[in-house]
């Protein structure tokens, strides 16, 4: 990761600022990106060697070609970008209005895919890049009070898998990642159904790995060059087990705490 140029979304709490602060110990180049310019400046403090703060709001990407041009022009090339920026939910379907579903989706869907488009340009230029996108477990299945999360994650892996499959031969890779329960603020942070913050942290989230031992992981991950990387620890087992089993994942799945 020496000299590499990572761009990293949601770089200001949790996953992101983790990661940023770990790759700027092993020497990488960072462009950090949130739409609070404060935090920005407060993780940067966080990192080592040469940091670019570069606020962002996913819900703008009008202005994603213009901030490309800015790291291009800085550094000279993109080498990896992570797309980490996201909300999540806490609401029933039943009590959702189809407002917050657009809201959830425009932010973590279509505002992921705008930046990547953005900055695909630039990757096949180059001959070389990789997109390194933070979908989630609930990518692989949904979960109670999820349902516009769930929906924005698993959009997330069907595109980038056929993204994946289009540019190879222009040297540009993907890495799709499913952090399980993480200890971050992505549970306070969540929509209600009012469109307000949640604001509680999860009896689940509590009880997952540190956002440290997370980042530690998909920095793993990212160097082996895996197509998919898994984050957590015992929660992901549920992935084998709906796979290869999918009624017994069910009668497993209901019985969970939805929070």
């Amino acid at each position: 990761m020496k000299n590499k140029i990572i761009w990293i979304t949601g770089a200001t709490s949790g996953i992101g600022e983790e990661l940023a602060v770990q790759f700027s110990t092993k020497g990488a180049k960072l462009v950090l990106s949130a739409r609070r310019e404060n935090e920005l400046d407060r993780v940067k403090l966080r990192c080592k060697g040469d940091v670019l703060c570069l606020p962002l709001d996913l819900m703008k990407s009008e202005e994603f070609d213009e901030k490309v041009s800015v790291v291009e022009k800085h550094y000279g090339r993109i080498d990896i970008l992570i797309n980490n920026g996201g909300i999540s939910q806490r609401s029933r379907v039943s009590e959702t209005p189809l407002e917050l579903d657009r809201k959830i989706m425009e932010v973590n869907y279509f505002g992921n895919i705008a930046l990547s488009k953005a900055v695909l340009p630039l990757f096949q230029k180059q001959k070389s890049g990789k997109f390194v996108v933070i979908s989630s477990l609930s990518g692989k299945f949904g979960f109670f009070l999820r349902s516009a999360y769930a929906a924005s994650k698993h959009a997330l892996v069907g595109f980038y898998e056929s993204l994946r499959l289009e540019e190879e031969k222009n040297g540009v890779k993907v890495s799709l990642v499913f952090p399980g329960l993480i200890q971050t603020n992505i549970s306070q942070n969540a929509l209600s159904k009012d469109g307000e913050a949640h604001g509680e942290l999860d009896d689940n989230q509590a009880k997952g790995i540190s956002a440290e031992k997370c980042a530690q992981q998909i920095i793993k991950g990212i160097e082996k060059d895996q197509l998919e990387i898994f984050a957590g620890a015992g929660e992901l087992k549920a992935v084998t087990i709906k796979r290869l089993f999918p009624k017994l994942f069910h009668k497993i799945i209901r019985k969970q705490s939805a929070t």
